[in-house]
């Protein structure tokens, strides 16, 4: 590389979609004698991967360093209106040459494949990874962070809408280890923090960053929807239908098959999801989710006789009462912080409990043959 040549770091705002919400970070190789000026981006995938929606699924699909022109990479967050910032790093002609060369061999067709972790092994926090690789044990990462203590469901949160499908989604799949305080380090898995830890990151005892600069300038846009589209809205919809449908049970001495069909369908496939992302995918953060105490997936296994009969089987009793316990113990997990969950899990857990409390009531009556 030539002696003007600029090596930067680009940061991305988000955008309205979820795979946007948290923002996007790359490395900028400039040099005007040479004609060079060229994005790495580590956050690419190959949507002609063999089953890609399956590997997707699992965790287990590869991301690639790609690398494009500026004006190119520029262009698609011209046309989505986000802000994109940039750092020019103070380095030496040396240490450009030394984060070039990492760059061009990783970009090497064998070498730009990686094993993609949400937490653990994305766009950003490649940035600090190859910083580190080039420059060795010179690059310092100040904590600027000592005041702060936050979870990673904490970090994730803070990009989303609270009451969306989104931010209900995200708490609902990811497990409790993501409840744990993250280290100053690994906030560097968000753009926006990767962006403030260079900020106070020294190279040789001397700030990393010469100067930063904004490319576009957007405003974030409004991502809230209306209410009447929102996870609360509707939750708060069917407990309201569930609690009305129980009322009318319980005077006319009968049970509405569709509200348990729905209840128990819901909850069951939930669980089932809740396990198939726990035991069987790659993910990480998916690990040790308690959600599954209340989306319990042996809740498919009564659908068949609640489909034919007015009773479940003799095990139907114990079953409704393990299953109000779970609700119990989900209260408890949350309390005590072991796995924080969402809002409006307050919503469904009293919508369960009301037709939980119904069911037992109701099969106690038929065994016992009082009315």
């Amino acid at each position: 590389m030539s002696e003007k040549a600029i090596i930067s770091v680009i940061t991305c705002g988000p955008g309205t979609e979820l795979y946007s919400s948290f923002g996007h970070s790359a490395f900028r190789v400039q040099d005007s004698e040479k004609g060079i000026d060229w994005i790495y981006n580590y956050g690419t995938f190959n949507f002609n991967t063999p089953n890609f929606y399956g590997k997707f699924a699992r965790g287990k699909l590869l991301y690639s360093l790609s690398k494009q022109r500026f004006a190119n990479f520029l262009y698609a967050y011209e046309l989505e209106n986000r802000w994109v910032k940039e750092q020019l790093l103070d380095i030496s002609a040396q240490d450009k040459n030394e984060i070039f060369s990492f760059l061009e061999n990783n970009y090497k067709p064998q070498n730009r494949d990686y094993k993609y972790d949400f937490l653990l092994e994305n766009c950003s926090t490649k940035i600090p990874e190859v910083l580190s690789a080039a420059l060795g044990n010179d690059i310092v990462y100040v904590n600027y962070l000592q005041d702060q203590n936050y979870t990673f469901r904490d970090l994730i949160q803070q990009k989303l809408v609270r009451n969306s499908w989104s931010s209900f989604g995200i708490d609902l799949a990811l497990g409790a280890v993501i409840d744990r305080e993250a280290a100053y380090q690994e906030y560097m898995f968000l753009p926006d923090y990767v962006f403030a830890q260079l900020e106070n990151t020294l190279l040789n005892e001397k700030p990393l960053v010469e100067r930063e600069r904004t490319i576009l300038d957007y405003q974030l846009q409004n991502r809230g929807g209306f209410f009447t589209s929102s996870p609360m809205f509707w939750f708060g919809l069917l407990f309201l239908f569930t609690a009305t449908i129980t009322f009318i049970d319980y005077r006319n001495k009968v049970r509405s098959k569709v509200m348990d069909i729905i209840l128990f369908l819901l909850t069951g496939l939930t669980g089932c999801l809740i396990v198939f992302l726990w035991f069987f995918t790659d993910h990480t953060a998916t690990a040790l989710n308690l959600n599954v105490f209340w989306a319990f997936p042996l809740n498919l296994v009564p659908l068949y006789y609640l489909l034919r009969g007015d009773r479940l089987p003799n095990w139907g009793i114990p079953y409704l009462i393990c299953l109000l316990i779970f609700l119990a113990i989900t209260v408890l997990i949350w309390i005590l912080g072991i796995q924080l969950f969402s809002p409006i899990l307050a919503i469904i857990l009293a919508t369960l409990g009301l037709r939980y409390g119904f069911l037992l009531y109701h099969n106690r009556k038929i065994v016992t043959g009082t009315k």
